[in-house]
C-alpha cells in the first residue's frame, strides 16, 4: 500500500502520541527552555541572523512605512500618537499578549493595534493575516528584538494562563492529540523530518519557509489543530488568544527573535 504524505504524517503524529504516553515528561523545567532557534539547521539559523538575508525583513520594512503612514477619519498616524518606534515601542511586545481593562480580558498585539486603529485612528480594522496586519505587528515586535519575554502573572492574567494551559494540554482531534504531547513530552524528537520544537512563540510573526511568507502564531496554533484532525478554533476565539498567553508566559526569560524564520 501506497501512502500520501498527510497519511505518512498522521501516522507518524500518532507515534508521536504513543511515545508520550510512554513518556509522560510533564512540563519543559525553565533550565531545559530552549527557543525554536536551537532546532533549526545552521543554513535557516544564518537566514535569521542576516537581515539582508532574512525574508521576514521585508515585513518590518513594509510595516515600518505603514508606521508613518496616516489613515483613517482622524487623519493620524501611528508616529502621530507614539512617534520613534525604535524607542516607544521597545519591550512592547515582550509584554503581550496582555490584559485588556476595557474588554475584561487578555488581548495580543495584533487585537491592540487594531483597537489603535479603530479608536485613535478611526480606521478600519485590518484582517487577521493581511499583509498589513502582519507588517505592523511585525515591525511593533521587531523593536523588541534582544529583550526578554516577561509576560504578567497575576489574578488578571492568573485565569486565562490557566485557560491556556488547559488547552495546551487538552487531547483534540480525530487523532486524540494534545500541543503538550508534542511539545512539553517529545520536544527535540523528529516528525516527518523536522525536530519538535518547544512551542515557544518568541519570533512572530515569523518567516516559514513551508508557507513562503510571514505569518503570525494565531495561523501556527490553527494549523496544528488541523494537523491534530481537530476543529480550529475562529481566529477571534478567545481561546486562541488565551493559548497564546499561556505560551508566552511560559517563555518567560527567552528573548525575541521577530522576525524568526522557521522550517
Amino acid at each position: 500500500m501506497i501512502l500520501c504524505r498527510r497519511d505518512l504524517t498522521q501516522l507518524m503524529m500518532a507515534g508521536v502520541m504513543l511515545a508520550s504516553v510512554a513518556a509522560g515528561a510533564g512540563d519543559i523545567q525553565p533550565a531545559e527552555r530552549r527557543s525554536g532557534y536551537e532546532f533549526i539547521s545552521r543554513e535557516t539559523r544564518a537566514m535569521q541572523d542576516d537581515d539582508d538575508a532574512n525574508p521576514g525583513m521585508l515585513a518590518v520594512l513594509d510595516g515600518e512605512a505603514r508606521w508613518h503612514r496616516v489613515e483613517g477619519l482622524a487623519a493620524k498616524s501611528c508616529a502621530g500618537c507614539h512617534g520613534d518606534a525604535r524607542s516607544s515601542m521597545k519591550g512592547v511586545a515582550a509584554r503581550y499578549p496582555a490584559f485588556d481593562a476595557a474588554r475584561g480580558r487578555p488581548i495580543d498585539l495584533e487585537q491592540r493595534i487594531n483597537l489603535c486603529r479603530a479608536d485613535r485612528q478611526a480606521a478600519t480594522p485590518l484582517s487577521f493575516e493581511s499583509k498589513e496586519l502582519l507588517a505592523l505587528t511585525a515591525y511593533v515586535a521587531n523593536q523588541s528584538r534582544g529583550l526578554p519575554i516577561r509576560i504578567a502573572h497575576d489574578p488578571q492574567t492568573r485565569p486565562h494562563i490557566d485557560a491556556g494551559r488547559e488547552v495546551f494540554a487538552r487531547r483534540q482531534g480525530q487523532l486524540n492529540l494534545s500541543c503538550a504531547q508534542c511539545h512539553d513530552d517529545n520536544w527535540g524528537q523528529r516528525l516527518a523530518g523536522v525536530s519538535i520544537p518547544q512551542a515557544h512563540p518568541s519570533g512572530y510573526p515569523l518567516y516559514r519557509l513551508e508557507w513562503q511568507g510571514i505569518g503570525s502564531l494565531r495561523r501556527r496554533l490553527r494549523n496544528c489543530l488541523v494537523g491534530m484532525r481537530a476543529e480550529p478554533y475562529p481566529s477571534d476565539a478567545p481561546e486562541i488568544v488565551d493559548l497564546e498567553l499561556y505560551l508566552a508566559w511560559r517563555a518567560n526569560g527567552l528573548h525575541i527573535e521577530t522576525p524568526a524564520v522557521r522550517p
